[in-house]
């Protein structure tokens, strides 16, 4: 799908009344980047914060959110060596759940993700894929988003974002089960129905 039709998703499903850019002002930056096939248009978080993003996002009607414990999602930033483009959106290109990955652990994953010449999705761009494609979230079929941590002096959180579908139990509540979560794992534990999101490369920078 090409950049000007999945703006007009994100417009439709939001964008401008959250981050109070006005609808021209977003399509200028999106008539600046390149034709990547096979490519979602991320939301940069100066843009606007995973947290703002999360009920935009709809699973069979539902809303999404975020858990409650997870109050520092806001400090949950790109990883070290993972640099976003300069631009309010920009382009994900081929990213993919990483069913392959399911029980593996992050810091398992990290490392064989960038061998294959890929790079983790954070949690923003996460969101944004969901937002344009929805059926990416199935029941038993999630994701990490390990691209983003939280710096904590000199060593990582040991939390990593996850986007999944909630059961409605515990602080969830039922009025949410089935409703697409942004919550937590630890990122040395192994989960069989969370795969590891990465994409090719981001654009618009040079490869």
């Amino acid at each position: 799908m090409r950049p000007t039709r999945q703006l007009h998703r994100l417009l439709e499903a939001g964008l401008a009344d959250i981050t109070g850019s006005s609808a021209a002002e977003l399509a200028a930056c999106v008539a600046m980047l390149p034709d990547e096939p096979r490519s979602v248009l991320a939301v940069h978080p100066a843009l606007a914060a995973a947290r703002q993003l999360a009920p935009l996002l709809r699973y069979r009607h539902k809303s999404g959110f975020v858990v409650d414990d997870m109050v520092d999602l806001e400090q949950f930033v790109p990883i070290g060596g993972l640099a976003l483009p300069d631009s309010p959106l920009y382009l994900v290109c081929e990213p993919d759940r990483g069913d392959d990955m399911r029980n593996w652990s992050p810091n398992e994953a990290l490392p064989v993700i960038h061998e294959r010449g890929r790079t983790p999705l954070t949690v923003n761009e996460g969101i944004s894929w969901l937002l344009q494609e929805p059926k990416a979230l199935e029941p038993n079929h999630c994701f990490m988003t390990i691209g983003s941590r939280r710096p904590t002096g000199s060593t990582l959180d040991a939390r990593t974002p996850a986007i999944w579908i909630s059961g409605g139990t515990g602080r969830d509540g039922t009025a949410r089960r089935g409703a697409p979560k942004i919550g937590w794992c630890w990122a040395g534990n192994r989960h069989t129905w969370l795969g590891i999101a990465s994409a090719r490369h981001r654009a618009p920078f040079d490869r």
